[in-house]
Order: structure tokens, then sequence, then C-alpha cells
């Protein structure tokens, strides 16, 4: 039976070059089928190709994480594409759109601290284009600095910026956020693959609290060994970190008090799955809050105030000396991927 959704594997190893070439060889027909026909690659070019502004970002992430600007680099030479293309993708929430629907939004998270009876949880949903269903990818890079990760990637994109895990344990889930505070800087996206080669979540939050970032998400954050989960809201203008002692969720909307006054776009799909997932309670999987098409929280193809479609599901179970994961692509596809990854010592 063919799959409804199918999630292509990658591997890449070596210097940054070499695995944004490996990438890029991997992902460049996808970036020209499904990334160019969209209305948001297609308003990002008429808008900020060759700007000051998107040099600006490219200054900021080739001074902070010049490795990353490189992999980038190998992504373009790998899809055969130029450089400010592929850059110019990477900075799309760096970059301001019209509000009129342009733009795919959404993902959701739902947040599980371990008790005597289980493990921390890390779950999420991870929503976008209704164009790039089938066509995403599972990566598995080994760096030649820095920690092994893996991560879902969508078409001409770093990886980081969507849900992964690295060597160390770090596991890292991403909501968008439409705060308004956006600035010349670090592109958010940097930062998301910049988390992947950190040991820890205290690592994480010093990239998070930098006050050179172009603009931000909100990032769930956990490691294993601990078990700690973090929930860190991250506009441009600020870092607030909540440690995650009660089931808890969040959806595309800042939420704490920190960012009360900071002016952002609220759609009622974020409202809706805010609601749904704040005070999860003693529901016994993530999947059962994941899955709901009632609220929507899975959404397919959801043609509402920030259409987007599920894209797959994944659920880190974080213990003592490992993280266990599961990828699902549909509530009917599950665990289309998994494994587990062991602490070293």
């Amino acid at each position: 039976m063919t799959a409804a959704n199918p999630i292509t594997r990658i591997s890449a190893a070596g210097d940054p070059y070499d695995i944004g070439q490996a990438l890029g060889r991997a992902v460049g027909s996808a970036v020209r089928e499904r990334v160019f026909i969209t209305s948001e690659f297609q308003g990002l070019a008429a808008r900020w190709r060759g700007s000051d502004r998107l040099g600006a970002l490219e200054f900021a992430a080739r001074g902070a994480f010049p490795r990353i600007v490189r992999e980038i680099e190998g992504l373009a030479a790998g899809a055969d594409l130029d450089f400010e293309t592929v850059f110019l993708w990477n900075c799309r929430g760096d970059l301001r759109l019209p509000r009129d629907g342009a733009e795919a939004e959404g993902c959701t998270c739902v947040l599980l601290p371990a008790d005597d009876n289980r493990p921390a949880v890390i779950a999420h949903n991870e929503d976008g284009a209704p164009e790039f269903l089938g066509h995403c990818y599972w990566v598995d890079v080994t760096p030649d600095i820095g920690p092994a990760f893996q991560s879902f990637m969508y078409p001409g994109m770093l990886p980081g910026h969507t849900f992964g895990m690295n060597g160390a344990g770090l596991v890292q889930t991403i909501n968008n956020v439409r705060a308004h505070d956006l600035q010349p800087g670090i592109p958010r996206q940097v930062i998301t693959r910049a988390i992947l080669g950190c040991d820890s979540v205290d690592a994480a939050l010093a990239l998070l609290n930098r006050r050179d970032r172009a603009s931000g998400f909100h990032h769930a954050l956990g490691e294993a060994g601990s078990m700690r989960v973090v929930s860190v809201e991250a506009p441009a203008s600020g870092c607030h970190a909540e440690e995650i002692g009660a089931p808890a969720g969040h959806a595309n909307h800042l939420v704490y008090a920190t960012f009360r006054d900071t002016p952002q776009d609220i759609t009622e799909s974020s409202r809706l799955r805010q609601q749904r997932t704040a005070a999860p309670g003693a529901e016994p999987e993530p999947e059962i809050i994941l899955f709901d098409k009632d609220t929507p929280v899975y959404r397919a193809n959801d043609t509402g105030d920030d259409y987007a479609q599920t894209l797959a599901t994944a659920v880190f179970r974080l213990f003592a000396d490992r993280v266990d994961w599961a990828v699902h692509a549909t509530p009917t596809e599950r665990r289309t991927l998994s494994g587990s990854v062991a602490l070293a010592g």
C-alpha cells in the first residue's frame, strides 16, 4: 500500500559544506516543484530579493555562525540553486509579508513532566504548507564537530526549525509565533540549527538569550538524563523560559506574562489549540490530543485563519539514560520512523 505521507530519510556527514551539499542533492527537486509554487516564497522573492534587509541578515549570520552559513552554501550547491534563493527561504520568518494568508502557520506541542510512572514527554504536531505533504525529510547528520543529530526537514530549509534531537540527548521542537518585534540580526532558522549542536538545555538557553536575534519562535526543549523539560518563548526582544512541572502545551502565540505587551498576531486557530493543550490533564498518550480533529489540533489542509496541514507528529520520551522517539506520518500511519538514542557513558 502506498503511504499517504511518505517521509524520505537522508544521511549526511562531514564538514558543513559537505552536509549541506548532501542535503541539497536530496531536496533540490522538491524545492523547485513544491517551494517555488507557494505564494509565500513568491511573496518573499518579490519583496526581499536583493534588499538591504536580506543583506543585513546574511551579515549577522556570517558573523555569528559562519559554519551554518557554509552549510547553506552547500545546500544551495547540492540543489543547483543560487545562494541568495536558499538563504532567502531560510529567512522566511525574519522578513515581513502582508497578512494576506500567504504564510502557512501552525504547530502545537504537548509537554509532560516526568513522574514515578512515566518519563518526560515532548510531543509535537508539525504544521506547514499543504504543498509540502509527502515532500519532507528525516535527516541523520554526523558533523565533523559537535553531536550527531536527527531532524525533520522541509525542502530547502536548514534542519532544526521543526523537531529533532541530538546525540547529547537534547530534544527541540518549534512553534511559530507572530511577534511584531523583528529586527536586523541572526535569522531564527540559524539559531534553531545551532541549538542542534548544543549539549544541554542550558547551552540552548544561552543562544536564545542573545539579543542579536532577528526574530524568534516558541521552543520546547528537553534533555535526557535530567529529564528536564522547558517551554521557551523567544521573540527578538527577549527570552522567557518556563520549567515544566505540570502537563502543559503551546500553540502559536506568546502567552507568558513577560510578553504581555508585545504586539503580535493571534489567530483564532492558535487560540483554540492553546486552550485545548494548555492543561492536557491525564490523557494517557499525547497522540490523543495531537490527533484531535475537532478543535482541530490535527490539521488536514485547514483553511481557517492560518491555513496549514499537519505534516508529521513526533513524540519524544526522555529517560534517565536515553531518548525514545517516534514519528507518525498521519494518525493512521503510526511509527513511520522510530528509534532510541542512548546517552554516552
